[in-house]
Parts: structure tokens; sequence; C-alpha cells
């Protein structure tokens, strides 16, 4: 048996992108003239507010300074920062190990495949165009992006409507994520999700999730199993994710 869907999540699942938000987020705020820099340590923090939009006001209710001018503007830097952000995913991103060989297996074998993540949709767009060719959108049966549910994870409502277009249940997919946010979210749809970690979530809560894993896994770069299931193997395949599933 293998799954009937995998559903992924986007930055720092698919591709470790925010390094590149993290920038793109402080170029926007230099070309305001905001007195804001976010630093690693800051943006990790920050990181546990999903949501670009959400991310700026949370970050004003702790910062005076520039705060009242940019207060009423938060969609207009979101929307700015996401134009410097696709620029710079345009200049090169590449997939995590096995990402790609797994989308590729996935197609092969008739396996549907979704996106469900809290950044916007032009994000995933240049993303994906840039790591997979000009029509990769056209390789997911569903996208759930950006505002299409006003709760963003941790709450579970992005993988319920992606289930839901789906038409599939729960325990038929498999999602992939990579913080606790994402495992929350996806847990709390009833998902079995496998969690590896990415430059900004190491040491996060996995609480929940069917596997740990350094990644997806390469032939000559097998995955480093950290937690959960699939110590045995070296790869995540359609055929060991069936097998994890049924051990579950």
């Amino acid at each position: 048996m293998v799954p009937a869907a995998l559903i992924f999540d986007v930055d720092g699942t698919l591709s470790e992108t925010e390094e590149l938000h993290r920038q793109a987020f402080n170029d926007t705020f230099a070309a305001e003239s905001l007195p804001w820099h976010w630093d690693a340590p800051a943006y990790r923090r920050l990181l546990d507010v999903a949501g670009g939009k959400e991310r700026i006001a949370h970050f004003l209710t702790s910062q005076p300074e520039g705060a009242e001018r940019a207060a009423g503007r938060i969609a207009d830097l979101h929307a700015a920062k996401t134009r410097r952000y696709t620029a710079l995913v345009a200049a090169g991103a590449a997939l995590r190990p096995g990402v790609a060989r797994l989308i590729r297996d996935a197609k092969a074998a008739g396996v549907k495949l979704a996106i469900a993540t809290t950044t916007s949709l032009p994000n995933v767009e240049a993303l994906l165009g840039t790591s997979l060719g000009f029509e990769a959108m056209k390789l997911f049966d569903v996208v759930g992006a950006g505002d299409v549910v006003p709760a963003k994870k941790p709450a579970p409502d992005i993988y319920r409507y992606v289930l839901e277009r789906l038409a599939l249940p729960a325990s038929s997919c498999v999602a992939f994520e990579d913080s606790t946010n994402g495992v929350r979210a996806a847990c709390g749809a009833g998902l079995a999700t496998i969690v590896t970690p990415g430059i900004y979530t190491e040491g996060d809560d996995f609480s929940g999730a069917l596997a740990v894993l350094s990644d997806l896994g390469e032939p000559e770069t097998p995955y480093r199993h950290l937690a959960g299931v699939g110590a045995g193997d070296r790869l995540v395949t359609l055929d060991a994710l069936g097998r994890w599933l049924k051990a579950a």
C-alpha cells in the first residue's frame, strides 16, 4: 500500500528558503527607511508566528520605533517583501535532498500531490517554477497557500482545506513539515507527518510526528534518522511511506 496523497509544506520543507525571506524582509525595511533589521536569532523567534503579514504585525507590538509609521501599511510592506523574495528565488533556490525524486515518483505512480502552506501563492509559484520548471504548479492537484483560510498554522485549517479538495481521508495521506507549528497543524488534521527540520527549526518539539529525518534522502546520500519510524531505511520512498503508515 502506498499513500493516496503527499501534502507538502513549503518554506524549510521543500527548500531552505527562510534566509531568503529574512533578507527580503530586511531589504524592504531598509528601502522604506524603517529602523529595523531582523538578525538570525530574532527571525527564529519571529517564525513562531505563521504568515508574513502576521509576523510584521506581531513585531510592531514590541517595536515602538517606526511602528506608528508602518502600522497602517502592513499589507503594502508584505507585498514589497514578496516582490523582493520572488526575485531572490528566481536567482536560484534548490530543493532539499529527495524532494524532487519523491515528487517525480509520486506523479509516476498516480499519487496525488498537494501544498499546504501559510506562505503566499506568488512565493510558492516562484520557488516551484525555479526548481521544478515553468509548469511545476500543474504537478500539484491542490495548492493551499496564503490567506485561503483565516486561521494559520498551528491551526489545522489549511490541511483540512487541502484534504477536502483532495476528497481523501487524512488516514490515507502523508504530510511533510519542518516546524513545531507545522506538525501541530498536520497532526491536528489527523495526518501522519514526516518532519525534516530546517536551519531555523532544529531542536523544535516534533511530538506527534511519524518520523523525524534529516531530509528525504538521495541514493548516494541517505537521510539521517532522528526519531520515530524509518530507522531501517535509507530513503523516503512511496513503499517506505506505505510500510510506515501500516505500522503506525
